[in-house]
């Protein structure tokens, strides 16, 4: 059934409920009115038998006291039946083999009422028999109804009640049909907006007016849709910069070696001509291994990370040692505290040496740095007296391919911001006391 459509499913689970309701009432309804009618039958002859024993028995000598009917009801019927002495039937509604065993059973008797039963001629007979004194002897006062006055009522009742169940499961269709269609109906909705997404034709909103799971289902579908549209956006500007960024450094090369292959040299001669097409050369590479770089982020991001115990501040250290030989005038201020965390240290590396190279590019004279536990956390703290980075600038400074100050596109402070988040912390740059700093949190584990 789950090939089948969603309106067909529901209508064929509310209807398969209804059947099998249905069902279990024909079969335990028949019981329970059998039973009930039972019992109320033998409440009616003991009734019947308590107004005739306090209303119509007490002095009524003028009766014959052993084989009179002695109530009008229809149902329920009464006979004398003597404690010893033969009983002579002149009644034909009950045999006499029948009125002679219950003679006997009623001289057995050690209550003073009891009910019984007995199958006569096919039909089930209800009776209670009730020791009386009638005209001054001891007799016993026969009281019955015979089945098929139950039968009758269950007989009845059951019938009526086939007939509601059939009423009612026919003019359920109509609800269970609309209800199908109701829950069907948006979901439906929802497969052509995911299709026409899938076909990335995403401008479209998603709209639910709901407020129930299928409009929850909405939302997060309109959700993505956004997402997908801000990634969509993100892209075509990533590939628009990188074409104009790698633009750049490839037409310098072409044209460099273009002049020295006609034997012109821009520079004054053949070596600081070669000079400026190795530095584009190692920009070109630069970038294009930073674009490789943030491909393998948005791999590890849905991944991963293998992720060990290192010490950071060992770490920072050794990146330190690498780098500063590139700028040995400068002099750096080092407070490490020991913090050991849980990471990824090849990111670590990466994005340590992507924010030193920052560093390096703008120092004057120094390049400070300190790692400290702050609470729950570890905080890294770089900065370096060069120019203090513009006001401007700094709301959009870790995004790729911002323009900074001297004119350079570039993707390494968006990487390291990449790296922060990926071990789920953050990363900022403000100017503090006149230097240019930046800041790396993550927890500590």
């Amino acid at each position: 059934m789950k090939n089948k459509s969603l309106t067909f499913q529901i209508w064929v689970v509310i209807s398969g409920i209804l059947l099998v309701i249905s069902i279990l009432l024909m079969i335990i309804f028949p019981t329970t009115l059998r039973n009930f009618f039972t019992n109320e039958i033998y409440t009616t002859i003991e009734n019947e038998q308590h107004i005739l024993t306090e209303y119509q028995l007490q002095g009524d000598g003028g009766m014959n006291p052993f084989n009179k009917k002695l109530s009008p009801d229809r149902s329920v019927q009464h006979l004398i039946l003597p404690e010893s002495a033969p009983f002579i039937n002149n009644q034909k509604k009950l045999p006499t083999k029948f009125l002679q065993e219950t003679q006997f059973l009623a001289s057995k008797q050690e209550a003073i009422t009891e009910e019984y039963s007995r199958e006569i001629n096919d039909e089930r007979l209800f009776f209670v028999i009730k020791k009386v004194s009638y005209n001054g002897e001891s007799a016993f006062l026969l009281s019955y109804a015979w089945d098929s006055y139950r039968n009758d009522l269950v007989l009845t009742l059951f019938k009526q009640l086939v007939l509601v169940m059939i009423i009612v499961f026919l003019f359920s269709w109509i609800p269970s049909i609309w209800l199908a269609k109701y829950l069907s109906r948006p979901l439906v909705s929802l497969e052509k907006d995911v299709k026409r997404i899938s076909n990335e034709d995403w401008h479209e909103p998603v709209i639910l007016d709901r407020s129930d799971e299928i409009g929850k289902l909405g939302e997060t579908i309109e959700h993505m849709r956004k997402r997908l549209v801000q990634k969509d956006e993100a892209q075509r500007t990533l590939l628009q910069n990188i074409s104009h960024d790698l633009k750049t450094p490839v037409m310098v090369i072409r044209g460099y070696a273009k002049s020295v292959n006609d034997g012109i040299y821009p520079k004054g001669d053949l070596a600081s001509t070669m000079d400026v097409i190795e530095e584009e050369s190692e920009r070109l590479e630069k970038k294009i291994k930073d674009l490789l770089y943030i491909t393998k982020l948005d791999y590890l991001s849905s991944r991963n990370s293998n992720k060990s115990g290192f010490e950071l501040n060992v770490t920072i250290h050794h990146v330190i040692e690498r780098m500063k030989w590139s700028r040995q005038e400068l002099d750096f201020e080092i407070d490490l505290e020991r913090a050991v965390i849980y990471d990824d240290e090849e990111l670590w590396v990466k994005l340590l040496e992507n924010l030193y190279e920052n560093q390096l590019r703008y120092a004057h004279s120094i390049i400070g740095v300190r790692l400290n536990k702050k609470g729950n956390d570890v905080l890294l703290k770089i900065w370096n007296d060069g120019p203090p980075i513009d006001e401007n600038i700094l709301p959009h400074l870790f995004e790729p391919f911002h323009k900074g100050s001297d004119g350079e596109f570039g993707l390494g402070l968006n990487i390291v911001k990449r790296i922060a988040e990926l071990h789920h912390g953050t990363v900022w740059a403000v100017n503090e006391g006149g230097m240019s700093t930046f800041y790396v949190k993550v927890p500590a584990r």
